[in-house]
């Protein structure tokens, strides 16, 4: 499988199925901070028969190790668009996990016209207000957002229930390198940053698909209603019996729900 080399010496560990770059409309697929490429596995199949399906590891994830004193989380959209360039990929549709969101940011603020359509998978992408910070406030106040990230990455009782899934899942994990803890934690003018992406989204005029988990414990349901509420135009769909890694959780009902979305902006010509 390729790596795409950057100047800094940097390798960005990428994969591509399904028809070539440039025969097809293009899906890339970003995963979250408990996973790497290797996270898209039940996803890859549902989209390369019509698609580029084109997975990667983020900088510092996987099989994309960072530098000696590389730079870290703030390179994720340089080397997301050094991607793109190197593909020579100018329309994709953005399917952001989690974590994936910041990553979609970089497209949101720099190339907008490369976004076919965007599909925030258990994220906010930024897109918060008052009403947002308030409940995710009580929310943390009562316990719901409580536990380590990795203890509230699946529905409670899914261990006990998909025990060798469950295994699978920390296995794709465990080969992500070490990194610090606060190694996604706000930085500089970040630290007590309350904008919001609310406006940009809302004129961007994408179509835009919000996926959450019921029983998502990390950015809980209510709270992506939320988000959904501030882009109007957008969809919005919960997806039963799941938590927070949900396309891991339930594929069929993830997929079926992300493919449509996708197949209607193509089909309708919109994007």
């Amino acid at each position: 499988m390729p790596d795409l080399r950057f100047e800094d010496g940097f390798a960005l560990h990428y994969e591509l199925y399904g028809p070539p770059p440039g025969t097809a409309p293009a899906v890339i697929l970003a995963h979250g901070a408990g996973g790497n490429g290797m996270s898209w596995w039940q996803q890859v199949p549902a989209f390369a028969d019509r698609y580029t399906v084109i997975t990667f590891d983020h900088r510092a994830f996987g099989r994309s190790p960072d530098i000696e004193d590389g730079p870290g989380r703030i390179a994720f959209g340089t080397d997301l668009r050094g991607l793109l360039d190197h593909l020579e990929l100018e329309r994709v549709h953005f399917v952001a996990h989690s974590m994936g969101g910041r990553t979609a940011f970089s497209l949101v603020s720099r190339e907008p016209e490369r976004i076919a359509s965007l599909v925030y998978s258990g994220t906010n992408g930024g897109c918060v207000d008052d009403r947002y910070r308030d409940l995710k406030r009580r929310l943390e106040e009562d316990g719901t957002l409580s536990g380590s990230l990795l203890q509230r990455a699946l529905a409670d009782g899914y261990a006990e229930r998909e025990p060798a899934m469950q295994y699978l899942y920390r296995r794709i994990r465990s080969i992500n390198p070490p990194r610090p803890r606060d190694f996604l934690a706000p930085t500089g003018r970040m630290v007590n940053y309350r904008g919001s992406t609310a406006s940009r989204l809302r004129d961007g005029g994408w179509p835009i698909l919000w996926i959450v988990g019921e029983h998502d414990r990390v950015i809980p349901a209510d709270l992506i209603r939320i988000s959904h509420d501030l882009t109007p135009g957008s969809q919005l769909e919960v997806v039963p019996e799941a938590g927070h890694s949900a396309y891991f959780e339930q594929p069929e009902l993830w997929n079926d729900a992300v493919r449509g979305f996708v197949d209607a902006v193509e089909d309708n010509g919109a994007g």
